[in-house]
């Protein structure tokens, strides 16, 4: 017949339950309650600027992240963004005359997202004190603000498994960036 353990063994054994200390331990335990990092709080404001709540926000998490800070980055959000904001100009150029000239439609599609129109929107909702680069590349450079609102646009579409979501959020940027430039200018 086995003897109890001691009362040291048996606090001893209490200790390590309650406080594991190998890495599977902690994990299994349950998730670490940390106060959010300061990428993680300017992701949420973010959110908040451009009115929309990622459901995964790790979509938002690489659209702010460059090619040169990371291999798993915004590019290819970026690609989709492109498109969804010159299927949004366009769509606005018809739905203002639908017997517009294709040249004149493609051509409101080209400004609304050219790299200037672009660039102004992303550093209009801050930007550039959120994406993150290389130490030698330039946050606030007009690429990489275009490429990251690009890609932001990008990961809406794919969060919402729809480019209308996309598409407001475009307009909402475009429009509250105009917006502003027109104040500056009076």
């Amino acid at each position: 017949m086995a003897t109890p353990p001691s009362p040291i063994i048996r606090c001893l054994l209490l200790l390590l339950v309650a406080f594991p200390s190998h890495p599977r331990a902690r994990a299994a335990a349950g998730p670490a309650r940390l106060s959010p990092s300061p990428f993680d709080a300017a992701l949420a404001k973010l959110q908040a600027r451009i009115g929309y709540a990622f459901r995964a926000p790790d979509l938002l998490r690489r659209a702010m992240t460059h090619a040169s800070y990371s291999g798993e980055n915004g590019r290819a959000l970026a690609v989709l963004g492109l498109a969804a904001a010159q299927s949004a100009a366009a769509l606005g150029a018809l739905a203002a005359d639908n017997d517009a000239a294709a040249s004149a439609v493609s051509r409101r599609a080209s400004e609304a997202a050219s790299e200037a129109a672009c660039a102004a929107a992303g550093t209009h909702v801050g930007i550039p004190a959120i994406v993150r680069v290389a130490s030698r590349t330039s946050a606030s450079a007009a690429p990489v603000v275009c490429g990251a609102l690009r890609a932001l646009i990008g990961a809406v579409a794919v969060d919402a498994n729809s480019t209308d979501a996309a598409v407001e959020v475009f307009w909402r940027l475009h429009v509250l960036t105009a917006a502003a430039a027109a104040a500056a200018a009076m």
